[in-house]
């Protein structure tokens, strides 16, 4: 509220600050100030970072979320299997510059972001097992840097991710419907991507082998 020539400006704590009213205004640098150190100091405070492994280094960065209500036991197992549907995006219509940095595939980010946080949690490495169906505009997703290189400029953004998901033991199959139909040829893929009849099919069959969907 304003008394006289004086704002008097309320502060958290019951603390106040009188600021003068002078002959060319009110100085906006204090406002400012005060304002600015209002909005950071929550997030000083938190201080919270993201941070990759320790089963993937190559993504997956997750926060630590100290003394959940809502635990992860560690005796569950954690069969869950994803659809990735939607590829890396292409700039330039097909065509990415040279040096341009393209990001992994999120939903393979995901992936790596679900192993990190269960060893994080306390959840043995062999509690958790996951495979991913690849089809859509993802299946190139899945190719050798070579391939990735002649086609769009650049290495593939998702080869070391795929790799250590490989190496960790996630399965991930291309839909052979994708692979035929979109130009994605099984011998120009990462080693160790196994093919499948289409991405249905598989679905299916993770399924009954106990692997759940996971929705995002």
């Amino acid at each position: 509220m304003s008394m006289g020539k004086t704002f008097c400006i309320h502060f958290p704590g019951g603390r106040h600050r009188a600021i003068s009213l002078r002959s060319h205004g009110l100085i906006m640098r204090k406002i400012s100030r005060h304002a600015l150190l209002l909005f950071a100091a929550p997030l000083t405070a938190l201080g919270a970072q993201p941070s990759t492994g320790p089963v993937i280094k190559s993504g997956g960065a997750v926060f630590d979320v100290p003394n959940p209500g809502f635990q992860a036991p560690a005796d569950h197992e954690y069969k869950v299997v994803f659809e990735i549907a939607r590829g890396v995006e292409i700039p330039a219509a097909g065509s990415a510059a040279p040096n341009v940095q393209l990001a992994p595939n999120e939903q393979l980010n995901s992936m790596a972001r679900f192993l990190n946080m269960h060893a994080r949690a306390g959840v043995p490495r062999e509690r958790v097992q996951l495979a991913a169906v690849v089809h859509g505009t993802a299946g190139k997703d899945l190719l050798d840097d070579a391939t990735f290189r002649a086609r769009y400029g650049t290495d593939n953004p998702s080869g070391p991710l795929i790799r250590e998901l490989l190496d960790a033991g996630v399965r991930i199959v291309l839909c052979g419907q994708t692979s035929m139909g979109r130009d994605v040829p099984y011998d120009k893929v990462i080693p160790g991507v196994q093919l499948a009849l289409s991405a249905m099919t598989a679905m299916s069959v993770l399924q009954a082998e106990g692997y759940r969907l996971n929705p995002w």
